[in-house]
């Protein structure tokens, strides 16, 4: 909900597609930059602390992007300090999110047991995609009737909520006591991931077809310029490929994926890149919606597997170090993937950058499928009898 408006407000108030890009910039550098030493931190912390720390913070962060959209703020400011500031809140949110991506995760290991790894992290995604879906919709109505301010408020209230389940969570054990020299703990996590073929195989595979394939944040430029349509229509569009994603976890919550997920995780990335060049071929509103709700069906198979994978190979005591190492590429892909959007939509234009993106997806899949084949052979149930 916050990005997505975001991102509505700066294209509204520059009319700058490469603005856009810098949006996602922004909070990539300080996502990449600080997450080696926010998984080591995490590792040494206790999680349910860790993870009320960093809500307590986006609660910080919310309140100044709320008193930012005030006009009383940008009439003082001006629109070249206004946009500075979003950057540089924009930024404060990647360094929170780098330490909250590794304590939540750590504390989804200590929570849930390891035989239900794979149901749980389909109700765990389930969630997340709610909130992805209801989000940019809700976001896109707020801004239609009450302005940007209003949706500002509604996420400072939100995250205020979600102080209440996690308080509701007991204190977990800190695995990692032993003292090592801080640099051999911060490699840690990357030469795990670098010995382990199928996790590099997985991460790389995401990395890259998000990078190329994603379309998000060029939106607003579909909403104006190509469907014409107005705010309501842009968050119905922010928010399709949450619904898709949502009815996919849905049935996998209840029917969890069990044979072949190695060969299921190419076909459902390569259903990505297509519904990715479907949506930036398209000039009608209900053909580009259900391209993106296609396209989040796709990566909810795609996020599944992987995150499941995550668990499964991951030791208990390096969980947050190498979920550092995870968020690198998933920050890589998204935020860069934003920029990398902005950027080729300025030199190339809006639907060529699209469609080429989508393509050079499918060419980094077809080389992923046969130089990993650790990964193409991958099963959860041969892992788990391993451990």
């Amino acid at each position: 909900m916050q990005i997505t408006i975001i991102f509505y407000w700066v294209y509204h108030i520059t009319n700058d597609k490469l603005s856009l890009g810098f949006v996602g910039l922004a909070e990539v550098i300080p996502a990449v930059g600080c997450a080696l030493f926010a998984g080591h931190f995490a590792d040494l912390n206790e999680k349910r602390k860790m993870v009320l720390f960093c809500i307590t913070a986006y609660i910080v962060l919310g309140l100044s992007l709320f008193m930012l959209t005030t006009p009383f703020a940008f009439n003082r400011l001006g629109l070249d300090t206004t946009l500075l500031l979003i950057y540089f809140l924009v930024f404060c949110g990647g360094i929170i999110r780098s330490f909250l991506g590794p304590s939540v995760f750590s504390l989804f290991g200590l929570i849930v047991p390891r035989k239900n790894f794979a149901n749980g992290t389909s109700w765990s995604s389930m969630a997340w995609q709610t909130g992805a879906m209801l989000g940019p919709l809700a976001a896109g109505i707020l801004i239609a009737m009450n302005g940007i301010n209003a949706g500002m408020l509604a996420i400072v209230i939100v995250e205020l909520l979600l102080l209440i389940p996690i308080l509701s969570i007991s204190t977990k054990p800190i695995l990692k006591k032993e003292k090592e020299p801080i640099l051999k703990s911060l490699t840690q996590g990357i030469r795990f991931v670098l010995k382990t073929p199928v996790l590099l195989g997985a991460q790389l595979l995401d990395m890259f077809s998000v990078l190329f394939g994603s379309a998000v944040a060029l939106l607003p430029v579909y909403q104006r310029e190509i469907l014409h349509v107005d705010e309501v229509g842009f968050g119905i569009l922010r928010s399709a490929p949450g619904i898709g994603a949502l009815c996919t976890l849905g049935i996998l919550a209840f029917l969890p994926l069990r044979s072949y997920p190695g060969k299921k995780l190419f076909i459902a990335v390569t259903g990505f890149a297509l519904c990715i060049i479907g949506f930036g071929l398209s000039t009608n509103f209900l053909l580009s919606f259900f391209m993106l709700l296609f396209s989040g069906m796709f990566d909810a198979i795609s996020v599944v597997i992987r995150s499941t994978i995550l668990q499964l190979v991951t030791p208990d005591e390096m969980r947050g170090r190498v979920a550092s190492v995870n968020m690198i590429f998933v920050s890589s892909s998204n935020e860069l993937g934003d920029f990398e959007s902005g950027v080729m939509a300025h030199w190339l234009g809006t639907v060529r950058a699209v469609v080429t993106g989508g393509c050079i997806t499918l060419g980094v899949i077809a080389i992923t499928f046969f130089s990993a084949p650790q990964l193409r052979k991958f099963g959860f149930y041969e892992e788990e009898e391993e451990k």
